[in-house]
């Protein structure tokens, strides 16, 4: 039932593109095993890797304007792949909490979008003085001017659950118990270009840029835990192909899941956040045409585009 109230929206909510996207955002990067990653990226893509890892990890944002107003997005990302002159991303997993935010990622941008249930909660953490010198600022009476609310630390937990019974991630991201600061970093401005499509809601692989402005801060990574389905293949084997291209295989779903858990819980190496982020996203071009029957071809690319992947 879900599947169809999805597959009901239109995404004409989006307009022309660009797309201008305005809120806050984490990007925190793992390091993933290249044979993980490499399972689940089409054959026609080269990953991007060293000494047996590429970088992965995953973008969690909080848009407070968008094209569909306000919305909370996850995208789960499987590691880098090779695009002259540059790499790209390629996103493994996208949970959204907008049915028309889900529509236009399918069938638009070619993602792996499923419906997913975001809940905040922000915890404060009383912070009293320590030592010989706090008992003397208690008794001078200076030590609760030292501990009042606003000086408090938070610890925020998102927990995204998806919709879909086909898919029981239920993911709980907690930030750590840091002072607020009032400088929220340098401002700058950087470009995602990202890989997507091989989906049954859009077989061709296609790609898209993202520009985003932002001002840019380091944060300790966010701790990932909750019911995030682990299998002993998950822990100790790969994801194998199967001598056909990966993104066109019937168990593709699993896979795609199996590899997005995997990344989750993966070592983090970085993560940083994006405050007052404003982020164009432009609308993708198709990189190679598939045929009705999801499969695709290296001689079916166009000559002029060939170049994109050596």
């Amino acid at each position: 039932m879900l599947m169809e109230v999805v597959e009901a929206k239109s995404s004409s909510g989006y307009g022309k593109p660009p797309w201008v996207f305005k809120g806050s955002a984490l990007y925190q990067l793992h390091l993933v095993k290249a044979e993980k990653a490499r399972a689940c990226i089409p054959k026609e893509f080269k990953l991007v890797e060293a000494f047996g890892y590429t970088l992965g990890g995953f973008f969690l944002a909080s848009y407070e304007d968008s094209p569909v107003g306000v919305f909370d997005e996850l995208v789960v990302i499987a590691g880098l792949v090779w695009n002259h002159p540059t790499s790209c991303a390629w996103a493994t997993r996208v949970y959204v909490n907008s049915d028309e935010a889900c529509y236009h990622g399918r069938k638009e941008v070619g993602l792996p979008s499923q419906m997913a249930r975001f809940s905040k909660t922000i915890e404060a953490i009383s912070r009293k003085p320590r030592g010989t010198m706090s008992g003397f600022l208690n008794m001078i009476g200076v030590g609760a001017m030292l501990c009042n609310p606003s000086d408090h630390k938070n610890v925020k937990v998102t927990e995204i659950k998806c919709l879909d019974p086909a898919d029981t991630s239920n993911i709980s991201l907690t930030s750590a118990a840091v002072p607020a600061l009032s400088w929220m970093g340098p401002a700058i401005r950087i470009s995602l270009p990202s890989f997507s499509g091989g989906t049954e809601y859009n077989p061709n692989l296609l790609k898209y840029s993202c520009q985003i402005e932002c001002r840019v801060q380091a944060v300790r990574p966010l701790k990932v835990s909750g019911a995030i389905p682990v299998t002993n293949d998950d822990r100790e084997q790969t994801l194998e192909g199967n001598g056909v291209n990966n993104h066109v295989v019937e168990d593709d779903q699993n896979d795609r899941q199996r590899l997005s858990n995997y990344v989750m819980l993966s070592k983090p190496i970085l993560a940083l956040k994006f405050n007052q982020m404003k982020m164009q996203v432009e609308a993708p071009i198709v990189l190679f045409q598939c045929s009705n029957s999801l499969e695709t071809s290296v001689n079916s690319v166009p000559q002029n585009s060939a170049e994109r992947f050596v």
